[in-house]
């Protein structure tokens, strides 16, 4: 997202971006040409290129292009033909090189040891330095695809309470948006491998993602002081010329980016349409609305919570996503559920849709459509997972990976046939 003109309020404007992988047409196998796609649309090896409401833009994978809201953008809901629009562009590019997009949050055979491509243009030492320090041949590096979702703040105040409201809603957030059930031609089990690869890619430095779950800290200051010089006392010594020394740094779930006075949403995996992620995110952004409003429970309440109950929850989600149990009653009654029976992650966003999503009039018919899928026929991962078996052959994955194609590139959901 780029920085706005001007300080923006909570919830004046929303910035997203979606990731996508670049494969074969025939084999589904990754395609490193994400510069020359976008070379072909803006004339160079350019890291970025604007086609109106939505730009295009290189990620460290050479396989991997995102498409992201070119401004800050006051609604969600009416970005779905914008970034519909910029997938069949691609799409139509890429046609006569013999590739097409897919959605996903991660490959489900890339060996990234054999495959990864850095971007070799602009940016470059960046991601050479990552590279050199962390290794970028891996999983965690090499092969995952997000949605990010950018909420402002317009003071030290509003940046306390969006932080606090957003620690609380991390955890959940793999319950509703899980896409990764496969890794190196494998079902394993757990249905966000991003995130379980996610969280490890900086062990070297531990200090850079922490438990993904951020810190209670609650202003500039404090977050100065208690994260961001932390990280970068750790990493200076793998790091002599300073390269790193950025915001962007941080791998948390969720980032302060006091550079465009936003928080950055940064665990939720990319769905198999566009109007999936809209509909993800629009509930996350109505979630994070009502703690800050206070609906549930008040903003010094929220901001008591320590990392450990969160990082339990989100570690049950991360593997079993919606089916995972939630057996913390207090953290329930943050969101409403009082007096209630241990519940699944599941079954929380049913109760927070029925009773906050469903009956906003402000959410499209389109959005609301999708949310019921997911909550109806389960996650992306799990959906997948029905539909692939427990050990699914070559053939197999490249069928229903090929129907996420179709899924990206005609805006439809991925059911069950």
């Amino acid at each position: 997202m780029i920085e706005p003109t001007r300080t923006l309020r909570l919830f004046e404007a929303f910035g997203v971006e979606l990731e996508y992988m670049i494969v074969r047409d025939g084999t589904l196998d990754v395609m490193p040409i994400c510069d020359e796609v976008i070379r072909s649309a803006a004339g160079s090896y350019a890291s970025d290129f604007e086609a109106g409401e939505i730009t295009w833009s290189n990620e460290l994978a050479l396989h991997v292009i995102e498409l992201k809201t070119t401004e800050p953008a006051r609604a969600i809901d009416p970005l779905i033909d914008p970034f519909n629009a910029q997938v069949r562009a691609i799409n139509s590019i890429l046609e006569p090189m013999g590739g097409r997009l897919m959605p996903g949050a991660m490959h489900p055979w890339m060996d990234p040891h054999a495959e990864m491509r850095l971007w070799p243009h602009e940016y470059s030492p960046t991601y050479e330095a990552f590279d050199r320090i962390f290794s970028c041949q891996g999983h965690g590096w090499a092969n995952l695809q997000s949605a990010h979702l950018n909420l402002p703040f317009g003071s030290d105040e509003e940046f306390g309470r969006l932080h606090a409201a957003i620690r609380l809603v991390l955890p959940i957030l793999p319950a509703l948006a899980a896409s990764s059930p496969v890794v190196d031609g494998k079902v394993t089990g757990v249905l966000d491998n991003r995130l379980e690869v996610y969280r490890r890619n900086a062990q070297r430095v531990p200090s850079v993602s922490g438990a993904v779950i951020p810190e209670a800290v609650y202003t500039r200051a404090a977050y100065e002081t208690e994260i961001l010089a932390r990280l970068y006392a750790d990493i200076a010594p793998l790091d002599p010329a300073g390269i790193l020394q950025h915001e962007w740094l941080n791998a948390r779930g969720a980032i302060a980016r006091f550079d465009r006075h936003a928080i950055e949403i940064r665990v939720l995996d990319v769905q198999e349409t566009v109007s999936a992620d809209l509909a993800v995110l629009r509930a996350v952004v109505e979630v994070v609305r009502a703690l800050c409003a206070q609906k549930w429970c008040d903003t010094r309440s929220q901001m008591a919570w320590p990392i450990a109950p969160l990082a339990d929850i989100f570690l049950a989600t991360v593997r079993a996503a919606e089916n995972a149990p939630i057996n913390d009653a207090a953290y329930l009654e943050l969101f409403g559920l009082r007096g209630s029976r241990p519940c699944t992650a599941g079954q929380l966003w049913h109760h927070l849709a029925e009773s906050l999503l469903f009956p906003n009039p402000s959410i499209s018919a389109d959005l609301k459509s999708a949310l019921r899928t997911i909550l109806s026929q389960g996650t992306l991962a799990t959906r997948l997972t029905r539909a692939l078996g427990p050990q699914p052959d070559r053939r197999a994955l490249s069928q229903t990976y090929g129907r996420l194609c179709e899924c990206l590139e005609q805006g439809e959901m991925f059911v069950e046939a």
